[in-house]
């Protein structure tokens, strides 16, 4: 028996990185996921590689159209919806007199807004299925910690944070038995840190150990551990679990 035996996932930024040890994770424990994601060359391929219990599909998840063509897909292609994860999303440097307007609206748009149709289009969907369903959002330790250099990054997540609140009081209040939880990483391995590492005047090495810094316990985190926390919330174990911030930071929100 598996964490996530007869589930059902859909899986946003499933290409690589969090989303991608997520599907994997999810297929492990005996469930099934719609990878989705942009890069869909990227998805197909792990997808291909998970076998039948995963397929891939391709989604910009600022369009509400395009998550509501996923989320029937999820259906026909695994006959229900039981569980959505908002992975997919972006950082850009910027403070809020500098930050580039388009990046400003760009964040907005994929951190926050897209979580939002995603919920409103995959909500029905798990109310449909009659069954036990979980929604998990991405945050990051900064929707508790604000960073100066990421206003929009840091607006987005705290804003995050309060929809994924809201939508856990609607359901419980409905006694729909849909729960939504949001994990808060710190600094991960993924290819989102990857692109600061390499983008500043700094050096990566610098740059490294200034992001651990960060972190209580002096490292940067791996993507399969956020994954382990997403799949527990995802999956009936934490049954009793809604509206909850689970931090995988190596204490950094904590930090005073």
């Amino acid at each position: 028996m598996g964490k996530m035996d007869s589930k059902v996932a859909l899986v946003t930024g499933g290409a690589e990185g969090i989303g991608a040890c997520v599907g994997r994770m999810i297929v492990a424990e005996g469930g099934k996921v719609l990878l989705c994601d942009i890069q869909i060359d990227k998805a197909r391929a792990l997808a291909e590689e998970l076998g039948e219990n995963a397929e891939a599909f391709e989604l910009d998840v600022r369009d509400l159209d395009q998550w509501h063509a996923a989320v029937k897909a999820a259906q026909e292609h695994f006959g229900k919806l039981t569980v959505l994860c908002n992975i997919a999303g972006i950082s850009e440097p910027g403070n809020v007199v500098d930050v580039d307007l388009d990046s400003w609206r760009r964040t907005i748009d994929i951190n926050l807004e897209g979580p939002f149709h995603g919920c409103r289009a995959a909500i029905p969907a798990m109310e449909a299925s009659g069954e036990p369903s979980a929604i998990v959002n991405i945050g990051s330790m900064i929707a508790m910690r604000a960073a100066a250099f990421v206003a929009a990054y840091s607006a987005s997540k705290a804003g995050l944070l309060g929809l994924t609140r809201s939508i856990a009081l609607d359901c419980a209040e409905r006694g729909v038995p849909i729960r939504a939880n949001m994990v808060h990483p710190g600094a991960i391995r993924t290819p989102m840190y990857e692109r600061y590492k390499y983008s500043g005047a700094d050096t990566p090495q610098n740059i490294e150990t200034n992001f651990a810094a960060t972190h209580p316990m002096n490292r940067i985190g791996e993507p399969e551990e956020v994954a382990k926390a997403v799949v527990f919330l995802a999956s009936d174990e934490a049954s009793f679990t809604t509206g909850c911030d689970f931090t995988v930071d190596g204490g950094g929100s904590i930090r005073s």
